[in-house]
């Protein structure tokens, strides 16, 4: 009881301060049995927000970060926060596409080998046949690990993907190149796009992460 008088002393001074009153309040409103909000119009980046709307960054009542928050501004992106199920489902299948790469291009090899001979005759077309192995070795375990992280919902993922970030994007800029391995059958206009949109595949990997997992800690 003492901590509720003093809880209504104090919006009422604050009312006071304001100009505002209980029976038409400007600032803040009494809510019935819940308690008191601030009904005033927010300014975000020198725009208005609307009356009654959460502060950006802020989870509404009742509600948590990573769950439906699709009206929250994530703290680092700037971006409304989608839902998870859409962020950890556009990030599986990154993974899988890549996942198909590798395997493909194993399966493959002898065909790898004969274009990269048709522009890198002996020893470029061997070096490169080499790295595509390379790549594909660690390549398949670290989607394998990422799509299953992902898919049981690791909590610890956002961490840890940090930290494997450099890794990953040295072996994705590497894989970028393959579209040119098509390049006589797409042409060199497609193989360009191609090799732009895989440039900036990590990026956008990196992004989703934080999106799905925006405001989980590593637990101690």
């Amino acid at each position: 009881m003492d901590f509720d008088h003093s809880w209504n002393t104090a919006v009422n001074q604050l009312r006071e301060t304001l100009g505002d009153s209980a029976s038409s309040p400007r600032y803040i409103e009494t809510l019935a049995r819940r308690g008191y909000r601030f009904i005033a119009p927010l300014e975000n980046s020198g725009e208005k927000g609307q009356v009654g709307t959460t502060a950006p960054g802020c989870p509404a009542e009742g509600s948590s970060v990573g769950e439906d928050s699709t009206n929250l501004l994530h703290p680092e992106l700037e971006v409304p926060i989608p839902r998870r199920g859409l962020t950890r489902g556009l990030f599986a299948l990154v993974q899988a596409m890549y996942s198909i790469f590798y395997v493909v291009a194993l399966f493959r090899l002898q065909a790898v080998l004969a274009v990269a001979d048709s522009f890198l005759p002996g020893w470029g077309a061997t070096v490169l046949l080499a790295a595509v192995m390379v790549t594909a070795g660690p390549g398949i375990p670290l989607r394998c690990y990422l799509l299953s992280a992902v898919g049981f919902d690791y909590q610890r993922l956002g961490e840890r993907f940090q930290r494997m970030f450099p890794f990953i994007l040295a072996l994705d800029q590497w894989g970028a190149v393959a579209p040119f391995l098509l390049m006589q059958k797409i042409g060199l206009g497609a193989a360009f796009a191609a090799s732009a949109g895989l440039l900036y595949v990590p990026f956008s990997e990196r992004s989703l992460i934080r999106m799905a997992y925006v405001g989980r800690q590593a637990r101690p």
